[in-house]
């Protein structure tokens, strides 16, 4: 019985673990310029100075960008020489691939994107396909 319920704590610390994982993953890339740093890791490595020179911002902002996206495990960094050279670690990406699967059926066989809008002007949450001129 004891290894039962030691068994059940463990599960559930770890699912804990996992929510807060999944949490921070969610919080580092709800800001548009950490998905931009995001999409300039995933390109290639590169340095605070680099990365800082892509947007217009201090390099103290640019760096408590990247701190954010550490503490979620989506960076990591490498000293090179004098710098630090940063990368993007896509792993704990999966938390979002995984959230947005629940939505997948929005999406029909054949590719098309279902958006709910009212059709003719009408009031209401109809499908209408979205075209592929939009």
């Amino acid at each position: 019985m004891a290894l039962v319920y030691k068994q059940s704590l463990m599960y559930y610390a770890y699912k804990e673990l996992l929510m807060v994982q999944a949490d921070a993953v969610f919080k580092a890339i709800a800001h548009p310029t950490r998905r931009e740093i995001l999409a300039l890791l995933a390109v290639s490595a590169r340095s605070v100075k680099e990365l800082t020179s892509e947007f217009e911002m201090s390099q103290p902002a640019v760096s408590q960008h990247l701190r954010e996206l550490r503490e979620a495990d989506l960076v990591a960094s490498d000293r090179v020489g004098l710098e630090q050279r940063y990368r993007l670690t896509p792993r704990p990406l999966k938390y979002v691939v995984e959230w947005s699967e629940r939505y997948r059926t929005l999406i029909d066989p054949a590719g098309h994107l279902w958006k709910f809008v009212p059709q003719g002007g009408e009031q209401g949450t109809k499908p209408s396909r979205q075209s592929d001129k939009e």
